[in-house]
């Protein structure tokens, strides 16, 4: 279905030259070096560049929601779908501040959202099933949904963005998410169940055996696919398309937090290769998002105990990939700059 390939990594020698040379302690730049390193192998260039960065935020509706595992009603997402498209929300606010494109999308939100302004259409369903109940969606709408997520994607790059992240928002998705990273991973349902939107430990408590029961229902699911029809989200299962889509157009990838990193934990094992295009913005306050970074062997850029979802990770750690593409290309090197290195 997608056709990505690993990096190459030819380049590699030279770009670490170039970096080496510039008026600096080796190294003296950090992880800012790293960056810089990953960027110029990702555009296969020495002198890379960010063009029409953009955050899609997909949001959609969990019928388990029903069980009572969030602290907020499902109402809430087609209330803060409104707040997007009228630019309240947080991502609205950081996307101005570094000039990112925006866009809002009705992955599967169960309301009626025609009348909201700039929303994207892209709807699955009103919601996906209550997964206490039955699948959380079919094989089609799976499919569906990573196609769509594909789209959105070459839509983007066909404008002309080559640096694209994705945000979230629906009630109840970290249950689809502790659950997608527990069947996926192999760890411990209790590392990979957090308190969401402000659990106290009385309603944790209740969401994990919420949690526990949904996976006696269906056991021994590991394939990416199956996993996503039985208890992923719309908007998380488009996400997972998404990336695959970005990584397969050689796009730089900034991954979010635990709803977005469960998309793409669905998407790497399917495709590997998807996370050499990968820069991860943060490591969210939400239990068990540490754990899957570990396992995806990813070093987040900034720590902020932040659990908001929406991209706002992203949209805060976007300056760090001005700065690496910025020191890469403008900083001297000790022969322009006349500095002795011995």
């Amino acid at each position: 279905m997608f056709d990505i390939q690993p990096l190459s990594r030819t380049l590699g020698p030279a770009l670490q030259a170039k970096i080496d040379q510039k008026t600096k302690p080796l190294g003296a730049l950090g992880q800012l070096e790293a960056l810089a390193l990953q960027i110029g192998l990702i555009q296969n260039s020495l002198s890379p560049s960010l063009t029409k960065p953009c955050i899609i935020v997909f949001a959609g509706d969990h019928g388990v929601a029903a069980a009572g595992v969030s602290a907020y009603p499902q109402t809430v997402t087609a209330q803060m779908v409104a707040n997007f498209a009228l630019g309240g929300a947080a991502i609205n606010v950081f996307a101005r501040q570094h000039q990112l494109d925006l866009l809002i999308v009705d992955a599967g939100v169960n309301a009626d959202l025609t009348a909201i302004p700039g929303l994207v259409h892209a709807s699955i369903g009103k919601g996906t099933a209550n997964f206490l109940e039955q699948p959380a969606m079919t094989r089609e709408q799976c499919a569906l949904a990573f196609s769509k997520g594909a789209e959105l994607v070459l839509r983007q790059r066909n404008e002309g963005c080559n640096c694209i992240g994705f945000g979230e928002m629906g009630i109840g998705n970290t249950s689809s998410a502790a659950l997608i990273m527990h069947c996926l991973t192999g760890l411990p349902l209790e590392r990979c169940v957090g308190r969401g939107a402000g659990l106290n430990d009385a309603q944790l408590r209740h969401k994990v055996a919420v949690l526990q029961q949904a996976l006696a229902r269906y056991p021994g699911l590991s394939d990416s696919r199956e996993v996503l029809t039985a208890f992923g989200g719309f908007e998380i299962a488009m996400m997972a398309g998404a990336y695959l889509k970005a990584a397969e157009l050689n796009m730089l990838l900034l991954v979010d937090g635990f709803i977005a990193g469960s998309a793409l934990l669905a998407a790497a094992k399917m495709y590997p290769d998807v996370l050499d295009y990968c820069i991860f913005s943060h490591m969210s306050g939400e239990q068990g998002h540490r754990a899957l970074l570990d396992h995806l062997n990813a070093r987040p850029l900034l720590n902020l105990d932040m659990r908001l979802g929406e991209g706002s990770g992203i949209a805060l750690a976007f300056p760090l990939l001005i700065s690496a593409v910025g020191f890469l290309n403008e900083m001297a090197t000790f022969t322009e700059a006349g500095v002795d290195r011995d």
